[in-house]
């Protein structure tokens, strides 16, 4: 299994605590999403996120993965 796919199963099912974000290295944003996880707006962006994830490409991925976002 890739780790797209990894990172998208965890958004899915796990992102309103942030766990894909922790997953990919953006330590800051998980972070981020575990502070307001009783919003439920990090829910919402979670499952926005898996679905994104699902429709890139391994390297559309690794390329998303790899730059350096602050937020």
């Amino acid at each position: 299994m890739s780790r797209r796919i990894k990172a998208a199963i965890l958004a899915l099912f796990f992102g309103g605590l942030g766990f894909h974000k922790f997953y990919i290295g953006r330590t800051f944003q998980g972070v981020c999403y575990l502070l307001f996880c009783w919003t439920g707006i990090p829910q919402v962006i979670g499952v926005i996120e898996g679905l994104s994830y699902l429709l890139k490409t391994d390297e559309q991925f690794e390329e998303y993965e790899k730059s350096q976002h602050l937020l």
